[in-house]
């Protein structure tokens, strides 16, 4: 198995298990961040895999199509693996052994170009590490 690179995104930093989920959104220590047509919500979590997990959700009263709902989530994540390296780097400096569990949540029913999801995307990241 080759060594993943900076511009991957692997499992481990992939938000899932429903006790880190529930952590993340009834946990009441989650914060969020909304940048129209997003809405991201972090949280520290203890147990993570990786420094910082995400998960993309796009929820069904926006698009019926799962089609459309998976596009949306396709052009999240990559605009995450992008643009993660500061957050990493913020989290590595205030973590203290915890991790950051992040999801970016749908709030539009239109579709969006790639780069303005990119744009959005980004502009959150720099707004949580601002709030770190």
């Amino acid at each position: 198995m080759a060594a993943a690179g900076p511009l991957t995104l692997p499992k481990a930093e992939r938000l899932s298990g429903r006790r880190l989920v529930e952590t993340l959104f009834r946990g009441g220590s989650g914060r969020s961040v909304v940048y129209y047509p997003l809405r991201a919500v972090y949280a520290w979590v203890e147990g993570g895999e990786a420094p910082v997990m995400m998960m993309a959700s796009v929820p069904k009263r926006c698009f019926k199509s799962a089609v459309r709902r998976n596009r949306v989530k396709r052009q999240v994540r990559e605009a995450y693996r992008k643009h993660k390296e500061r957050l990493h780097a913020r989290v590595a400096e205030t973590g203290n052994g915890r991790s950051l569990a992040l999801a970016f949540i749908w709030l539009d029913n239109q579709l969006h170009d790639s780069k303005e999801v990119e744009r959005r995307v980004e502009a959150l990241l720099l707004r949580i590490g601002e709030r770190l």
